[in-house]
């Protein structure tokens, strides 16, 4: 919780990132593209234990939710990052949860490209790149 705290309280700025589409250049909403942040919703953006199902999702952890609030206000892109999106069926499950909870319609995907910078995962191990060289808060793996 500490962590996200942190987080959430630092500044972020994305070289090159844009708040929508330049209609000077022809762009429209469906050709956005340009550097994202992956949000894992279960169990990072949202509650997830032993009574949690597909059926539903968990309540949202306020912290992860404060930082996706100010990512968004400060422009940022970001992308919910879920095993869900693989089932077109859950989207509007999702959907859903982000209008209860007053989150735009944020994307969503379970598609990694070259333009995510940062993913957010309740899971992940950090990797030093180029080395693998595990990096973790013991610094023992």
């Amino acid at each position: 919780m500490e962590k996200a705290k942190e987080e959430a309280s630092k500044e972020y700025v994305i070289r090159g990132a844009r708040s929508g589409p330049d209609p000077s250049k022809g762009e429209s909403d469906d050709s956005l593209s340009g550097p994202w942040i992956g949000v894992d919703l279960d169990g990072t953006l949202a509650v997830y234990d032993n009574s949690s199902s597909l059926d539903t999702v968990g309540e949202p952890v306020p912290a992860m939710v404060a930082l996706v609030r100010k990512m968004i206000n400060n422009g940022i892109r970001v992308k919910i990052f879920t095993a869900r999106a693989v089932d077109p069926e859950q989207l509007p499950i999702i959907r859903k949860w982000l209008k209860t909870h007053q989150l735009p319609e944020l994307e969503i995907t379970n598609i990694k490209d070259y333009h995510m910078l940062k993913l957010y995962d309740d899971r992940a191990v950090q990797v030093e790149k180029n080395t693998g060289r595990l990096i973790t808060d013991t610094g023992q793996e």
